[in-house]
């Protein structure tokens, strides 16, 4: 379990965040652009940008270390890797240990020998998924990983995260404004406005008794969009 007790972000005399939230499973930390909820991301993996300050009070049942013990997936796959590079020369663990993840994300082995460019936008984030995933962490970070995603890509990615975050059993923050995505992945919701936590809960209770008229306008919004695009 991870609990941040206090995350304060501040740039000059300004702040920009200032939260306190609790992961004991998977967690959505749901707002709109600009809300500080990629701020918050960059500030747990300590890649703030310069001119940025953050105090970070954190108490956890096991070491935060980029790349050790936490994993980030990123929100577009294709910037994430190098188009130059072929797949396995992009991974750093054993072979044994890519073949078990390649099998839990329903990839072919023989992307290996690809180069990124040549493969599509859904094989790509689950090849960053099991990036993110080969040093086996504790918590698992994800930036907006479906935003870019066709709706069928984007429910088989949701699929393979509840399956592989059950075997794995890895803690998970799933930064987005995509509340539909959230509602699919994530157990307990955090609503973030003006750097604020405004709502928090469970998914299933936030989303149906919204308590703030935020959550309702991002509720009825997502909903709105998505019967749009049907």
């Amino acid at each position: 379990m991870l609990h941040v007790k206090q995350l304060c972000i501040k740039l000059k005399e300004k702040t920009l965040v200032d939260i306190s939230f609790s992961i004991e499973n998977s967690l959505a930390l749901i707002g709109e652009s600009g809300s500080g909820k990629s701020l918050t991301l960059k500030a747990l993996l300590g890649m703030l940008p310069h001119g940025m300050e953050s105090f970070l009070d954190i108490e956890a049942s096991y070491s935060l270390e980029a790349g050790e013990t936490i994993g980030f997936v990123p929100q577009n796959p294709f910037t994430a890797l190098s188009p130059l590079t072929k797949i396995k020369k992009q991974f750093f663990t054993s072979q044994e240990r890519i073949v078990t993840l390649f099998e839990e994300l329903g990839l072919d082995i023989a992307f290996l020998e690809r180069f990124p460019p040549e493969l599509s936008g859904g094989q790509l984030q689950r090849i960053v998924i099991a990036m993110a995933l080969e040093r086996k962490p504790q918590l698992l970070l994800l930036d907006e990983p479906t935003t870019a995603l066709d709706p069928q890509t984007k429910e088989m990615i949701q699929e393979l995260l509840k399956k592989i975050q059950k075997k794995e059993g890895f803690e998970m923050l799933f930064v987005t404004h995509d509340v539909i995505s959230a509602q699919e992945i994530c157990e307990d919701i955090c609503v973030i406005y003006k750097g604020k936590i405004v709502e928090s809960g469970k998914m299933k209770d936030v989303c149906t008794h919204p308590k703030e008229q935020y959550t309702q306008m991002l509720i009825e919004a997502n909903f709105a969009n998505r019967n749009f695009r049907e």
